[in-house]
């Protein structure tokens, strides 16, 4: 029994042990830094599930994201305004009320989050 405990305490010294010899200030391996072309990429395929009506570079339900960001830079729009629901549809008027159940889910996206789905619409996906 007692070489029963002193196994589990052993064990408990090393996992203890284990974490703090992590370098102090090191950032955590799963809190790696992302670009916001990254960020707006992982939200675009995940969270914000924007690829169920958007693709790329074709009109699927929603436009391309290629027309979006063509449509917005030639008319100096602001996607993350109108993903707050703070602006009027500049691509396709027809489909906002589609777009618009969207907005609960873009409304609760920090700016941060928002910026960077702008900057990956804008990015080049050559």
């Amino acid at each position: 029994m007692k070489k029963v405990a002193l196994l589990v305490c052993l064990i408990f010294v090393i996992s203890c042990k284990k974490e703090s010899q992590e370098a102090f200030g090191q950032p955590n391996p799963t809190e790696v830094s992302q670009t916001p072309e990254q960020l707006g990429k992982s939200i675009f395929e995940g969270k914000g599930n924007c690829v169920a009506c958007h693709k790329i570079n074709e009109k699927l339900v929603g436009p391309s994201i290629q027309d979006i960001a063509k449509i917005y830079k030639a008319q100096n729009g602001d996607i993350v305004s109108f993903l707050k629901d703070d602006a009027k549809p500049l691509v396709d008027p027809t489909q906002y009320e589609v777009m618009k159940t969207n907005f609960a889910l873009t409304k609760t996206m920090s700016d941060e989050e928002l910026k960077g789905l702008e900057a990956y619409m804008y990015s080049d996906f050559k």
